[in-house]
């Protein structure tokens, strides 16, 4: 929907049954049918999907025996629900009806449903028959992928199907002669095909669905079930009422609600919507335009997804792709995400210098950061505090009460819970119009009516980092303590208020319960379907190798340089970005290219981390809800500010070139991700690439003190990038490493310190008989009573001496130097060991004193203009 563009901004009318029309289409499915039996099915299904994911995330199946089944079981189940519900609810064109379902539709989705489960209902059969399917196998292999790829299309579009159907049209005639020799494969059989996508778990039934139906549903499920009790509308009012007297306030509102709700969201389009209804209008009523209102409103939704636990069902597959633990994808992520989110209410902060705002408030911009900075840092110390005590609470409590400990630590939890809801109950609710959020109470009144929202979060957090659960069943426990907050919360406030029915608000908690569950299940239609058709993608690729072969072309663009090479991926990314899901395109464009960038680093001299790599595509996926045309966040921001969608998309994109910078950073510079960095430096290292961003952010908006000449944009930009890399400079002059022959290896491996790593050199040929001159780290564990022994131990690698060369004699099958595609026979030309030179922070210093530098030119420039009454 657009405004007329004839009415001003704050007499601009938001029609909410086109909002919730537009996160239906994305996300939730546009089907409304007026038969109740229809509504029923839409209601129940979804519902069931909820109780059974539910269900096999708890220990009741193997407690009672029942309802157990296996990984690739589950997956179809989950799989099966999404197709059926992915036909019944979203509408096969826009010229289909919305107010009923066809009876060839309902064919259609049973018939889907029963395909995609097929590897449930016949496991026992299909595992015999492995790589000799049967008739049956075969037509239930292919209904199912054809009824797949028509499932992700309506729930997510053509464009994932498109991708899909490329890699299929390569699976089936990769052989054709007309294509060149150096794409040209065999070609595969509709059984072999079928056998590999369909019927194993190398494709459909990979990784990507399994993470969706154990761990991704229950987070989705636990955010819907938040934002339904109300922690959705909390946050908002609660960041309105703190920020709102600022300098476009609204706008840096905006951002820490999208901050708060991208937690708990698993959508941005879902989160655009449920904050931007209240933020774009307000921000449009103190002179941000439709346009930039929209922009700040995408910018904030997509940064969520970026936010740690969730981030977008990436965080999981991450820990499957990457092969490291989830805390360590949350540790990655944490930095990056915290420092674009601030750089972005510091940009909201110079938008709004720049246009001349004011605010009730005096504070001024060194003021507005540093409380920024130590507001955040606050929340993290007091948030960090409340986790540690709880985990000495526990360790007190085992040693005191043994096994009743956790009886004890539940009911503690529950105590907290109701004296929230006690304390809440004494004031009145929170009005969720429009009109309210410009007349709200002060942010500690707030604060008290909805503390017990933040208890399942905390819980959450608690079981992931202190108890080091699993995400899936971290996220089952904070789930079902959400039921409970939604079963009783109304109830209990009912109770300590003395006034109106306990039963009618029970029954009233209890719809919400169920609500919450169905938003929750509905919410995942679209995710389960893009992670199905990226199993095809990832399957296809396993199948013919054409990965080799992209990576292949994309060297040969890049002439072998990383830079260049870094420039293709992201652009590939931002291609793919314009039509796949985030985490669709994060799983194609990783299964691509990630390993090409790891070893085209190796050639470089750059030992680059996989998971950097899988950051970079991350993050370069993320754009797929901002990027022009086809930003789907962006038009929902238009639908909201009557702006234009492009427009808006652009803003957006350059609001979030903050969000692109990182990745080509974090790659070079690891410390960014927190990789082998001790908590004192973490806090260093989150200063100094804090200051950096908004120096950056400065730069690029031309504002800093006050408007900048180009020259100062371009030294504060210049400023930015030393302070992330003062190695390059460092580079120049030193070198980083200075070579030993291979002779002394063991004699460095020995001198290692503990958990330390060897950095070699080595040329050989790969299996496909490409030569290989590539560096790698050698892990080298604890210390041991010599070289030799810690290389086997740690490493699995041994060598041997010929004709004064040095020589992998053998790599141990699963260890570190296989994992790192090491062989038999490589010659190891060179050590490489860390080179004395100066710390490369001392090019802080001139960096820090050209900021001065700028700092002070614009101090004397604003003085003179307020001096004699000119704008500055």
């Amino acid at each position: 929907m657009r405004e007329d563009q004839t009415k001003p901004d704050n007499e601009a009318q938001v029609d909410d049954n086109n909002l919730e029309d537009i996160v239906a289409e994305a996300d939730t499915g546009a089907r409304n049918p007026e038969d109740a039996f229809s509504r029923r099915v839409l209601w129940y299904t979804p519902l069931v999907w909820a109780v059974y994911q539910l269900w096999i995330a708890s220990p009741l199946p193997f407690i009672l025996g029942f309802g157990v089944w296996n990984d690739t079981q589950t997956r179809a189940i989950h799989l099966g629900f999404a197709v059926f519900l992915a036909f019944v609810a979203f509408p096969g064109l826009r010229s289909s009806p919305r107010n009923r379902i066809p009876w060839i539709t309902w064919v259609v989705a049973l018939v889907g449903a029963a395909t995609a489960s097929y590897l449930a209902w016949d496991y026992a059969g299909v595992s015999i028959r492995t790589g000799v399917p049967s008739t049956r196998d075969l037509i239930m292999a292919g209904l199912g992928m054809v009824l797949l790829l028509e499932a992700a299309r309506r729930s997510l579009g053509f464009p994932l199907m498109g991708v899909a159907l490329f890699f299929l049209a390569y699976v089936f005639f990769g052989s054709w002669s007309g294509l060149p020799d150096v794409v040209q494969w065999k070609g595969a059989s509709f059984q072999k095909a079928m056998s590999h996508l369909m019927l194993t778990t190398e494709g459909v039934y990979g990784v990507a669905l399994g993470v969706s139906s154990g761990f991704v549903f229950l987070f989705v499920l636990f955010g819907a079930l938040l934002n339904q009790a109300g922690a959705g509308n909390y946050f908002l009012q609660l960041a309105f009422s703190a920020l709102g007297h600022l300098r476009g306030g609204p706008a840096k509102a905006a951002v820490i609600a999208s901050a708060a709700t991208g937690l708990i969201s698993g959508s941005s389009i879902a989160n655009v919507v449920t904050t931007g209804t209240f933020t774009i209008p307000l921000m449009k009523k103190v002179g941000f335009s439709p346009a930039k209102a929209g922009a700040v409103e995408v910018s904030s939704s997509i940064n969520g997804v970026l936010t740690p636990p969730v981030m977008g069902a990436v965080a999981f597959l991450m820990t499957e792709y990457v092969g490291i633990s989830y805390i360590e994808v949350v540790k990655t992520a944490i930095v990056p995400a915290a420092i674009s989110y601030v750089a972005l209410v510091y940009i909201v902060h110079l938008e709004a210098l720049k246009m001349g705002m004011k605010g009730t408030s005096t504070m001024g911009n060194v003021q507005f950061l540093l409380g920024a900075i130590f507001t955040i840092c606050i929340s993290i110390v007091i948030a960090g505090g409340t986790l540690w005590l709880a985990g000495q609470i526990v360790t007190l409590a085992d040693a005191v009460i043994g096994p009743m400990s956790t009886s004890v630590l539940v009911a503690g939890l529950l105590v907290a819970y109701v004296a929230a809801v006690r304390f809440a109950a004494q004031r009145d609710d929170l009005d969720t119009s429009l009109e309210s959020m410009q007349h709200l109470p002060p942010a500690s009144v707030i604060l008290k009516t909805g503390l017990h929202y933040i208890l399942p979060i905390l819980l959450l957090m608690y079981l992931l980092m202190i108890e080091r659960k699993s995400p899936g069943l971290s996220a089952f426990w904070s789930s079902c303590f959400m039921l409970v907050i939604l079963l009783t919360q109304d109830a209990l406030k009912a109770f300590f208020r003395g006034d109106g029915s306990k039963t009618a608000a029970f029954l009233h908690g209890l719809s919400e319960a169920a609500e919450g569950m169905i938003a929750g299940a509905r919410n995942m239609v679209g995710l389960a379907a893009a992670m199905g058709v990226a199993g095809i993608i990832v399957g296809s690729v396993t199948l013919t190798g054409i990965g080799q072969v992209m990576a292949e072309f994309v060297e040969f663009l890049s002439g072998g340089n990383l830079l260049a090479m870094l420039f293709f991926v992201a652009v590939i990314s931002i291609i793919l970005g314009m039509g796949l899901p985030t985490t669709a395109n994060y799983i194609v464009v990783s299964s691509l290219m990630a390993g090409v960038v790891v070893e085209l680093g190796a050639q470089n001299g750059l030992i680059v981390p996989l998971v950097a790599v899988h950051m970079f595509c991350f993050y370069f996926g993320i754009m797929a809800d901002v990027t022009p045309p086809v930003g789907l966040a962006s038009f929902a921001a238009a639908a909201i500010s009557g702006g234009d969608p492009l427009k808006t998309g652009f803003q957006a994109f350059f609001y979030s070139i903050r969000t692109a910078l990182l990745p080509f950073l974090f790659i070079f510079n690891t410390d960014l991700l927190l990789i082998d960095v001790g908590p004192v430096k973490a806090i260093f290292v989150f200063i100094v690439a804090l200051i950096a961003m908004l120096l950056f952010a400065a730069g690029t908006m031309g504002y800093f003190l006050t408007r900048s000449r180009i020259y100062e944009s371009v030294l504060l930009v210049f400023c930015a990038f030393t302070l992330f890399r003062p190695d390059f400079f460092l580079n120049q002059i030193a070198p980083e490493f200075e070579t030993r022959p291979a002779t002394e290896m063991y004699t460095l491996a020995e001198a290692v310190p503990d958990n330390g790593t060897l950095r070699v050199r080595m040329v050989g040929e790969s299996l496909e008989g490409d030569p290989i001159d590539a560096r790698y780290l050698l892990p080298l564990g604890a210390t041991g009573p010599d070289g030799v022994t810690r290389l086997m131990d740690s490493a699995g690698i041994e060598f041997r001496e010929e004709e004064g060369k040095t020589i992998v004699d053998m790599v141990g099958f699963g260890g570190p130097a296989e994992q790192l595609m090491i062989d038999f026979d490589w010659e190891v030309v060179e050590i490489e060991v860390p080179a004395e030179r100066p710390p490369q922070e001392i090019f802080y210093i001139p960096a820090l004193l050209l900021v001065g530098l700028v700092a002070l030119l614009q101090r004397r420039r604003k003085d003179k203009f307020d001096a004699e009454g000119a704008p500055a």
